[in-house]
């Protein structure tokens, strides 16, 4: 089953960018998976294609139309198309490795990115979109956040990586942030590569990843150890 992506934008010249590139690029080229972008424009309003209006209520900024928007979305997937329908927003849930993973074993995605102040609530609603935020700040539109989205999932594909084992080892795959990594030279500014790790004993070097694991986690991200608070 190869996994299938489709990106509704008023900028598909933003895609494939780094996505046509190293591992992600050749999975592509050899159709481990599929990309299209698709212009949100062509179902535009009147003679220049308008996508947007202003916020009911007042305010800055424009949002984008909800009968626009559901129009590119329904002829991009019809009603049986069992793909997830994402919209990449800074209100959404936090990406994580987990939806990641969740993702990587489904039969693909629509993507959506906002522009403007946002999207009609209404086309939001009416089209299940999932809002998916990969962060919290403000990007000036979706296509970024979708590169940045599609690039954590399709590495994870079968064949997409040299060595499968490397993506279980990685930060969050194990809830903990990744030990530190050292190679030659041996010494390097004065600065040695821990002994243990020269010692051949793997069990002691288990331990010793582990450990560091936790404690880089326990310093840097305190709120994905278990019982500790989530803070922003």
């Amino acid at each position: 089953m190869t996994f299938r992506a489709t990106v509704l934008t008023l900028y598909p010249e933003m895609f494939p960018g780094a996505l046509g590139l190293s591992l992600a690029g050749k999975a592509l080229e050899r159709g481990d998976w599929s990309l299209e972008a698709r212009q949100i424009r062509e179902h535009g309003i009147g003679r220049h294609r308008a996508v947007d209006d202003t916020p009911a209520g007042g305010g800055a900024g424009m949002v984008l139309r909800a009968d626009v928007l559901g129009a590119a979305i329904d002829a991009a997937a019809p009603a049986d198309d069992a793909r997830p329908r994402l919209l990449m927003s800074p209100r959404g849930r936090p990406l994580t490795q987990a939806r990641v993973r969740d993702l990587a074993d489904g039969p693909g995605a629509i993507i959506v990115c906002g522009r403007f102040e946002g999207v009609d609530q209404r086309v939001i609603e009416a089209r299940n979109l999932e809002e998916i935020s990969i962060g919290d700040y403000i990007l000036s539109g979706g296509e970024p956040a979708a590169l940045v989205l599609l690039d954590a999932v399709v590495r994870l594909l079968p064949g997409v990586m040299g060595n499968d084992q490397s993506g279980g080892e990685e930060s969050f795959e194990n809830g903990l942030l990744e030990h530190p990594h050292f190679t030659r030279p041996p010494e390097w500014e004065g600065r040695a590569i821990p002994e243990i790790l020269m010692s051949g004993n793997h069990a002691r070097i288990a331990q010793w990843r582990s450990d560091e694991a936790e404690k880089l986690t326990r310093a840097r991200r305190p709120d994905l150890l278990p019982g500790q608070p989530v803070t922003k």
